[in-house]
């Protein structure tokens, strides 16, 4: 596997099994999902890996959908995500395809950009007075 090779997950099909001849072209690009590349894996996990060394999270889900790939990050696996880094495509020539949702679903930040979008994960530093 290459860099720049995305990390490709199959969906489940609904329905079950249908048969040799119901594959066609039509129906693998609709079972196509997007997904996150190694290097935006990389970036998103080096900024989880510093937080959960420093104890403030804990877990991590990927979801991979037809329109979008969200990374949710946890505090707790019982509770909703503390974050959401969100993939969508569909709005990379707007807006940036790159966004981080806090749990309200409120956008803290969106871009092109995936490195500049994860700074607002990281803590801005705090004057500690002993």
């Amino acid at each position: 596997m290459s860099e720049s090779e995305p990390i490709i997950f199959s969906p489940p099909r609904a329905g079950g099994f249908r048969g040799p001849h119901a594959a066609s072209s039509q129906a693998s690009d609709a079972l196509r999902c997007i997904t996150f590349t190694r290097q935006e894996l990389t970036a998103i996990l080096a900024v989880y890996g510093r937080k959960v060394a420093a104890g403030e999270w804990r877990d991590y889900a990927i979801d991979i959908e037809r329109d979008r790939a969200v990374f949710s990050i946890f505090r707790r696996s019982s509770e909703i995500p503390l974050f959401r880094i969100e993939k969508a495509p569909k709005l990379a020539r707007k807006q940036g395809a790159y966004s981080v949702v806090a749990p309200a679903g409120l956008v803290l930040k969106r871009g092109h950009d995936l490195m500049r979008v994860l700074t607002v994960l990281e803590g801005r530093p705090r004057l500690v007075t002993a």
